[in-house]
């Protein structure tokens, strides 16, 4: 499974194509999250599964950097927690997109379509 790393280059110079960034991820985390909570509430487990199955085993999240974005997307008021079902005599905590939230990750999205539309410049058209 490619988790995230720097670009990764073969003796050859060929670049490791499923290889991103640790630092172009770092930015979308928050929206990763927000976008499997904008399918309804659910906890850590769970999301960071389904941030998985999205990018159809090519990421997964470590749980250090899942749970302080939990931590960071709460302190910014893009989410909020709270107890849920028992699992294994263990209360869970459930998270749900506020409407902050769902404003952010649409903010977001737009921001992406931009950086995409910019960088491509740069890529497809060399000077």
């Amino acid at each position: 499974m490619t988790t995230t790393s720097d670009v990764v280059m073969d003796g050859g110079g060929d670049v490791d194509h499923k290889a991103i960034s640790s630092d172009v991820i770092r930015g979308y985390i928050d929206v990763m999250i927000l976008r499997v909570l904008y399918d309804g509430d659910s906890y850590g487990y769970e999301i960071s599964k389904k941030i998985t199955e999205i990018s159809k085993d090519s990421y997964s999240m470590k749980e250090t950097t899942l749970y302080s974005a939990f931590s960071r997307l709460e302190k910014f008021g893009y989410l909020c927690s709270y107890p849920g079902t028992y699992s294994g005599g263990r209360e869970r905590t459930y998270y749900k997109m506020t409407d902050a939230g769902r404003l952010y990750y649409h903010r977001k999205c737009i921001e992406w379509a931009y950086t995409i539309e910019l960088i491509t410049k740069y890529i497809l058209n060399p000077t």
